[in-house]
């Protein structure tokens, strides 16, 4: 028998949909290391149980199956509802048995990825809705599955941390998240700069802003909302202490 294989043919997206699978596997292996009782203790979201971070995770495979689906077959098949669906569905997901939790992520990810690997090339360019109302080509969707389970894994709160995230993912991010600051005009005056690389983010134009600074990892960490350790802010070449939160982007 013939071996199944993607159907996409852009090199690009190809790439794409490895490090989304990539992540998939690291978050099923931080996932697997947690004992069942385990899945009960806080993850590093505020208010969510690691049960929360690991239905909220299964559940968007799903819901961006859809979005696939949709690409498909042409019948629009929104990702939820409303939000006010997406949460009580998170909220019902961390009450399942640990099994049921474990299966909800595991068959949801199968789910998606065959979604994925049979969608046709031409069907990528295919324009679709996320939950926020963008609309946004097919080939979007695997951004955006990448970018929750490694980000989720590191809020798991077992071992994981932003080095684990591979750097093409963590600069993607900082891209998306400077540009939600832009967006929403909350960066002024602040400017985000990467060590050791030419990268900078953020308010590049201010004449005096304050420079957050430090490795890619601790900078998407922070960035993300998710602790300022490992970087550092000045002004006018003097140090600011503490480090000031990044403005919020979801």
């Amino acid at each position: 028998m013939v071996a199944r294989h993607d159907q996409a043919t852009d090199p690009v997206l190809l790439e794409g949909l490895l490090q989304a699978r990539r992540g998939t596997a690291f978050f099923a292996r931080k996932l697997n290391e947690l004992p069942d009782a385990e899945l009960d203790g806080d993850s590093l979201l505020p208010g969510w149980t690691r049960r929360h971070v690991v239905a909220h995770v299964g559940y968007n495979a799903r819901a961006i199956a859809r979005l696939v689906e949709w690409a498909a077959t042409g019948v629009e098949t929104p990702m939820y509802p409303s939000v006010e669906v997406r949460n009580h569905e998170i909220d019902f997901g961390s009450t399942l048995s640990p099994i049921a939790l474990r299966n909800l992520f595991d068959h949801s990810a199968v789910h998606l990825n065959v979604e994925w690997r049979d969608l046709p090339a031409a069907n990528w360019h295919h324009q679709v809705k996320t939950v926020q109302g963008r609309t946004v080509p097919a080939e979007e969707t695997v951004w955006m599955r990448t970018r929750e389970v490694w980000v989720h894994a590191v809020d798991l709160d077992n071992g994981a941390t932003f080095k684990d995230i591979p750097a093409p993912v963590l600069e993607r991010l900082l891209t998306d998240i400077t540009g939600a600051w832009h967006a929403r005009a909350t960066y002024a005056g602040l400017l985000v700069t990467v060590d050791g690389t030419d990268l900078s983010f953020g308010d590049t134009a201010a004449p005096s802003p304050t420079v957050v600074s430090s490795s890619l990892p601790a900078i998407a960490q922070w960035a993300t909302g998710r602790g300022t350790d490992g970087t550092t802010a000045t002004h006018d070449a003097g140090p600011v202490t503490p480090v000031p939160a990044a403005p919020a982007w979801i």
